[in-house]
């Protein structure tokens, strides 16, 4: 299907979401999730940006939380997989996992 490849930064978007989705991934949970995972500085504009064509991909999907007090009233978006990112980053690690025992043992030891 034409424009659903996954690329490196959405798969980590990705996993991101799925290992704090139930206790509500936002914006700013998903960058810091990425940051402690992959111990690299992120960008939080570049996490919305993935979010954005992620939605448009049908692999995550939003909604708004409750307004809040310390947010001024305003609502934050969450984000929670699909079936159809579920299956993505399924297919991912199967890719990677059939790639990864393709080399040759005297190539990476």
């Amino acid at each position: 299907m034409k424009g659903t490849y996954l690329g490196e930064f959405e798969e980590l978007v990705l996993l991101a979401i799925a290992i704090i989705q139930q206790d509500g991934a936002y914006g700013n949970s998903i960058l810091v999730e990425m940051e402690e995972k992959t111990n690299r500085v992120i960008n939080l504009s570049a996490v919305h940006t993935a979010l954005h064509r992620l939605v448009k991909k049908r692999f995550v999907k939003s909604y708004k939380g409750e307004s809040t007090a310390v947010r001024g009233g305003k609502r934050k978006i969450y984000y929670e997989l699909t079936a159809f990112g579920i299956s993505a980053i399924r297919q991912a690690r199967e890719l990677r996992e059939e790639m990864w025992s393709a080399i040759p043992k005297v190539v990476i030891g």
